[in-house]
């Protein structure tokens, strides 16, 4: 009986501690689930005040950008905006060594707690394609080697999404034609807003809006027959409208940011002339945005280099800039916000910014 006793009495001890266990661990858990969700409330919590940081950053980066273009607009002896200008990213012309923009850089530039990059493109470096006519339409497709028989239906269909009337051209396209489409969809009949409007547009392709070609096709290339592609064949662009053209600038053309590509949209710009242009202003080494570039000074200078009478290129070309795209990189600890806004220089002094966004 005593042995029994005894034995009953061990039971219920080692009942006892199994409980113990259990509710150490249940509570282990519980503790573990509260600090986990007080992790992710804290890491939200922070996060949206980070957003909230960043927003303040992004917005400070675009001022940041108007202070460097009201900055560059105001340096004597400087009639021009140039790639090798400080705004551009190059190391500053010659009047800006001894400017306030002397040593700034554009890179993780610090603000409060967190840091801002800057990237500012000129968009006169590019035609304005609420302002492209038939002739620059079809010389932007030729230059990019758009078969013959597509070339007609883009250029009118681009220019049919832009106009208000509801009449399509020969070969292009109003909203009967994308009414018909699944999904369906009206023309815009208006100015382009964003470029990649383009991509809703009859005959325009994502290979001819961005350049190249489809990676995935697993379908034998056959060679090039001169102009164009071959039957079969996958387009191949060596560049897209969207290096082409901007849905928003002057309409003029900056002869010293513009590629060789852009140079070639300006009437009586062939393939040399336009090389010869970028050889001259960028200088002894032939590289743009360089420290021995030497920009053209105005428009009489080209016409002299390239043998175009002036009044001729002053109505196409410039040396000043207007309209520029700043993108925004603001940075804090782990997080990071681009942020893209749009600035038009009236004047040193009047720089408004009529387009912002995140991304």
């Amino acid at each position: 009986m005593k042995m029994k006793f005894f034995n009953r009495q061990n039971s219920r001890a080692g009942v006892a501690l199994i409980m113990v266990m259990i509710a150490i661990a249940v509570f282990s858990i519980l503790a573990a689930a509260l600090w986990f969700s007080m992790k992710v409330e804290t890491h939200l919590a922070q996060r949206a005040d980070n957003e909230q940081q960043l927003l303040w950053l992004g917005r400070s980066g675009v001022e940041y950008a108007r202070w460097i273009l009201s900055q560059e607009a105001g340096i004597a002896g400087q009639p021009y905006d140039s790639l090798n200008q400080i705004w551009a990213g190059g190391p500053g012309g010659p009047a800006e060594t001894n400017s306030v923009l002397t040593g700034i850089s554009l890179d993780d530039f610090p603000v409060g707690e967190g840091t801002v990059s800057i990237k500012i493109i000129d968009l006169e470096r590019f035609v304005n394609i609420n302002n492209a006519n038939s002739e620059e339409l079809q010389q932007a497709l030729t230059l990019m080697g758009v078969d013959a028989d597509s070339i007609s239906v883009v250029s009118d269909s681009i220019q049919d999404w832009i106009d208000t009337d509801d009449d399509p051209r020969i070969a292009g396209a109003e909203s009967d034609y994308y009414q018909s489409l699944t999904p369906s969809y009206y023309a815009k009949n208006a100015p382009i807003d964003d470029l990649s409007e383009l991509l809703l547009v009859k005959g325009v392709t994502p290979e001819m809006y961005y350049g190249g070609s489809l990676t995935n096709s697993s379908t034998p290339q056959k060679p090039k027959l001169g102009l164009g592609n071959s039957p079969d064949q996958a387009p191949d662009y060596p560049f897209g409208l969207k290096d082409i053209f901007t849905p928003v600038s002057s309409g003029k053309i900056n002869i010293n940011t513009a590629d060789t590509n852009v140079l070639q949209m300006i009437p009586g710009v062939d393939a040399a002339t336009a090389e010869t242009i970028i050889q001259q202003r960028a200088g002894p080494d032939g590289v743009d945005g360089t420290e021995d570039d030497t920009p053209f000074r105005g428009i009489n200078q080209l016409a002299a280099a390239i043998g175009i009478k002036s009044q001729n290129l002053s109505r196409y070309c410039t040396t000043r800039s207007s309209t520029f795209e700043v993108h925004v990189t603001a940075k804090i600890g782990d997080s990071t916000r681009e942020f893209v806004a749009t600035l038009f220089r009236n004047s040193g002094t009047d720089i408004q910014i009529v387009g912002f966004y995140w991304k």
